[in-house]
């Protein structure tokens, strides 16, 4: 079977393509439109479809729309209801759900050939049930899901149970209480900008006190029902609202952190109402933009009943492409294949990276070994530009567009914020080949996608300053060598010379633009920002050599 994920709703518009249960591409539209998140997640904007990733991926597998057996729209506009009527200040929001109706006949326009009874929509959070429960590596038995973000139709959590691929819901958190628009007012709150700078309040939160952590305890709460509660809160009796780019005081960051740790606490009471629900289902799958919290992630492995949490890469609403693709495919027949990894998205060949280096009239090289040519400037403390294979699906830079660095200079986290203009509060993480993790770090392993936070030993942390956080922590990528090869070499190579089996990873972008995708945008990158190397695939572009030609 062959099927065509979509999310378009809110906002992070993504496309995914199942083939016999197997995901074989998948990839954000902001990629390719290079708009930040895609789109606003508006009413107004929940007509824009995904139309550029989803020709892409149908390109990438040779599939002619017309092949397709179904397309997979995550989200129902059957299930809603009047957005007053669920406790919501949305007074366009019955606009969001015409446009999600006639959705069949905007991806008929979008891609010609296209039946629009072909097209199927899948409850928002059963496509990220999906994603998770669906793609996660094999348990053994059942798996528990759980699924947090900001709204659905009429919800804004999920908690069920995988059998032998087949959702059970166990239950559903009405709106308007959700764990992910109460993070989304902070956000605002705190002046920065809401389904899309949640991760800044994350990092904040480290730098403060939970001052305000009583008064939260009454206010969001869990039910014993397995649902929560979050009352109405009164942000500016605890800290005063910040203007856009407003400067944070002390004030904020014991804000931010009092609903960080109550966001944790709530978590993990939901996690174990599900665990007993579930009959002890020792694995749990994660999705949802709360899922993308690496530190309530971290919490939850640490403290919650589940033998494994595995959280899906794209755990945001662009992760609901592949979910819906996948469900849709376990209803016609199809048997799920776990996620082999994140690069799903484009990639260009090595005769494609030189033709474009020379129609740039870049002077390169081929060194013996990128990985080792890299990891030679990094020694010396220089910044990489890290351009490998196809392209992260989800947030994370996870070795394929990445921005690299030494991990041992204490200079490094100013300097990497500077070259990609973003708050200095703002921490970087670090990429350690699986073997050598244990040595570093104490926390959830593997942690292929960074996605967990891990404590730094105390014996490592004046070794890797660049990468320990105010509090002691990290966000590790492991990297292994049968998946990550070149990677892995490069992490291999950088040890032989410096002693230190860690390199700064952040991704491949300035602020507030997407992650760089294609070959053209790398070295614009590089062009307009101080970085010494630019790896493209197997060719070195060096700072210094930019005034000659080749």
């Amino acid at each position: 079977m062959r099927v065509l994920g979509i999310n378009a709703i809110f906002h992070d518009p993504a496309a995914a393509l199942v083939v016999d249960g197997r995901v074989v591409a998948a990839a954000e539209e902001e990629r390719f439109s290079r708009r930040k998140h895609g789109k606003r997640p508006v009413p107004f904007s929940a007509w824009e479809l995904p139309e550029l990733s989803a020709a892409w991926c149908l390109a990438s597998a040779g599939i002619d729309v017309d092949a397709l057996d179904a397309v997979a729209y995550s989200f129902d506009p059957g299930l809603c209801r009047d957005a007053a009527d669920l406790g919501l200040s949305d007074p366009w929001d019955w606009l969001r759900v015409d446009y999600a109706r006639r959705a069949p006949q905007f991806l008929a326009a979008a891609l010609p050939g296209l039946d629009p009874e072909k097209v199927r929509f899948v409850p928002h959070h059963v496509a990220h049930a999906a994603s998770a429960g669906l793609a996660a590596p094999p348990a053994g038995d059942d798996t528990a899901v759980l699924v947090l973000d900001g709204r659905g139709e009429v919800a804004s959590h999920l908690a069920g149970v995988y059998r032998d691929g087949r959702l059970s819901p166990l239950y559903s958190q009405q709106l308007p209480h959700s764990l992910g628009l109460l993070y989304e007012d902070l956000t605002r709150h705190l002046g920065f900008l809401h389904s899309s700078d949640e991760y800044k309040v994350m990092a904040l939160a480290s730098y403060g006190q939970p001052r305000h952590l009583g008064q939260l305890r009454d206010l969001v709460r869990a039910t014993d029902d397995g649902g929560f509660q979050v009352e109405r809160i009164d942000w500016s009796s605890m800290a005063k609202a910040v203007a856009a780019g407003g400067e944070l005081a002390e004030e904020h960051a014991d804000l931010a952190s009092s609903v960080q740790v109550r966001l944790e606490e709530v978590v993990l009471d939901l996690s174990r109402w599900l665990y007993d629900a579930s009959g002890g289902a020792t694995t749990l799958a994660m999705a949802g933009g709360v899922a993308l919290n690496c530190v309530a992630n971290a919490r939850l492995a640490a403290e919650g009943p589940y033998r494994d949490v595995w959280v899906q890469p794209a755990a945001g609403d662009s992760g609901t492409a592949l979910g819906a693709a996948l469900h849709v495919a376990g209803e016609l027949g199809d048997r799920s294949a776990p996620m082999a990894g994140a690069d799903l998205g484009r990639g260009w060949s090595e005769e494609e990276l030189e033709a474009e280096l020379r129609r740039a009239a870049l002077p390169y090289t081929r060194p013996a070994s990128i990985a080792a040519e890299a990891a030679r400037v990094l020694a010396d403390n220089g910044i990489v530009a890290w351009y490998q294979g196809r392209s992260e699906y989800g947030p994370r830079a996870l070795g394929h567009r990445s921005l690299l660095a030494h991990p041992g200079d204490p200079d490094t986290t100013r300097r990497m914020n500077d070259v990609k203009g973003r708050e200095q509060f703002r921490p970087i993480a670090p990429m350690v080949r699986a073997e050598r993790f244990a040595e570093l770090f104490d926390g959830v392993y593997p942690s292929p996608y960074m996605l967990f936070v891990h404590r730094v030993k105390p014996e490592w942390r004046d070794r890797i300053p660049a990468v320990t956080h105010v509090d002691g922590t990290a966000r590790v990528q492991t990297v292994h060598a049968e998946t990550e090869p070149v990677v892995a070499e490069l992490l291999a190579e950088f040890e032989r010379r410096t002693g230190l089996p860690v390199v700064v990873n952040t991704s491949l972008n300035t602020a507030g633009r997407p992650m760089v995708d294609t070959p053209r945008e790398a070295m614009e990158l590089f062009g307009s920002a101080p970085v010494d190397l630019l790896a493209l695939g197997p060719f070195a572009v060096h700072r210094g050599a930019l005034g000659g030609a080749r």
